[in-house]
């Protein structure tokens, strides 16, 4: 018992010692994230089934993307200079106004609005949300605590896609219809995550009170100057989000449903084997990356990722098919330590422009990498979407070579200096 009870002690001594900022977010991200998870991997499904092609599906998240981009950069830097709570509070409103445009679309036409204006809020919350961990968690423990935090996150986002699965098939399958109500569910529960952040939220104590004394494009020109590499880090991290916007959010599902006919319960499946990895190695992997090095465990995990499409491509039944899934969590955790790494490239002051930034070029991939995948998709082949993605890997994987490792002693007193 006493082997036992010893990791959930250190867990609660963990939080106890941490801002109420940090656990109310991990809060919000835990129900931002279910909601996003219920409905996610049947949303392809959902468009297609509105009439829109697989090119159709591409342009409609590539201009979907158009929001994302634009508000990126405004929104880091609204939050350095407004607190972190008013961008929350905008981004679940959007959100929840994005879910009513889905539930209420009747030809995929809708659909655009829709995406326009849920990735506007999801591209804020994505701003805001990291910006809160890099500034609460000490440089030694950001790593494992960000898994942990991103563990008991997704912990109510592994049942999410069979409680989808379970409702779309009591609603008539996988169709429009059946789909439908997964964003009825999201509309209420967006309602209660607002209604959460409004009552609760708090700015970060390490933020209060911050001053950004130059205006918009000055303090892009000081980010610039007092980031590590960051104009290479911001290459890598565009390179790597092509995955996310190209494969997990349009073209991992469809090919899943399309050419491996995959039915609700497997698509469900797939997600939630998904989320297994991240829940179960998350706060392992942290440990990992605060020991050997962030750039190791990055290596490790985008390989396995990759591992993951070439098991998807040539899966012959349902078991290779949830095989990928559970593969496919390794994104998460690659995802996870870019963020910790990310913390560690500039000071605490400028870490909302900083995610601003990267959500800029991120916004720009998710506006390109959708678009390209449905070209791919009709002119060379469904399997070529994913054989593109695994290139796009290995090119992200050389240029994290000339990054240098955050953890090291020398890049610690490189960052004292510039801060």
């Amino acid at each position: 018992m006493a082997g036992i009870g010893e990791p959930i002690v250190k867990v609660v001594r963990f939080f106890s010692r941490q801002e109420k900022p940090f656990r109310v977010n991990m809060l919000r991200a835990a129900g931002t994230y279910f909601l996003r998870t219920l409905a996610l991997q049947y949303q392809p499904i959902y468009i297609a089934a509105l009439g829109a092609t697989a090119y159709q599906l591409g342009a409609a998240n590539s201009i979907g993307g158009l929001t994302a981009a634009a508000i990126a950069l405004p929104a880091g830097w609204l939050a350095d200079r407004h607190g972190v709570r008013r961008i929350f509070l905008a981004a679940v409103a959007l959100m929840l106004f994005g879910a009513f445009l889905f539930a209420s679309a009747q030809t995929w036409v809708i659909i655009i609005p829709a995406l326009l204006i849920g990735n506007l809020g999801l591209q804020m919350e994505a701003t805001a949300c990291p910006t809160v961990c890099g500034s609460c968690l000490k440089d030694e423990e950001r790593a494992t605590g960000m898994g942990l935090c991103d563990t008991l996150a997704a912990t109510p986002g592994l049942m999410a896609p069979l409680i989808g699965a379970i409702v779309i098939t009591r609603f008539g399958g996988l169709n429009a219809g059946g789909i439908r109500p997964l964003y009825y569910l999201q509309i209420i529960g967006f309602s209660l995550i607002l209604i959460f952040v409004l009552a609760e939220f708090r700015e970060p104590e390490r933020r209060r009170g911050l001053k950004i004394s130059s205006g918009f494009s000055g303090s892009i020109r000081e980010l610039l100057v007092r980031g590590i590499r960051l104009k290479s880090w911001i290459l890598f991290v565009s390179l790597s989000s092509i995955p996310l916007y190209m494969g997990t959010m349009v073209y991992v599902p469809f090919f899943a449903a399309e050419m491996k006919h995959a039915d609700e319960f497997v698509l469900g499946g797939m997600a939630m084997a998904s989320v297994v990895v991240p829940l179960l190695l998350s706060i392992p992997m942290g440990r990992v990356a605060d020991r050997i090095g962030r750039k190791k465990v990055l290596y490790l995990t985008m390989s396995i990722y990759c591992l993951s499409l070439l098991l998807l491509v040539y899966a012959v039944d349902s078991t290779m098919l949830l095989l990928s899934g559970v593969l496919q969590g390794f994104l998460t955790l690659a995802a996870v330590t870019r963020v910790a790494m990310t913390a560690e490239l500039v000071p605490t002051a400028l870490l909302g422009r900083t995610f601003g930034i990267l959500g800029l070029f991120t916004g720009l991939i998710m506006i390109v990498a959708p678009m390209i995948g449905g070209i791919l998709w009709s002119a060379t082949g469904p399997e070529s979407v994913f054989y593109s993605i695994i290139v796009v890997q290995v090119l992200s994987m050389l240029v994290l070579l000339t990054m240098p490792e955050t953890l090291s002693k020398e890049h610690a007193a490189i960052r004292r200096v510039a801060t």
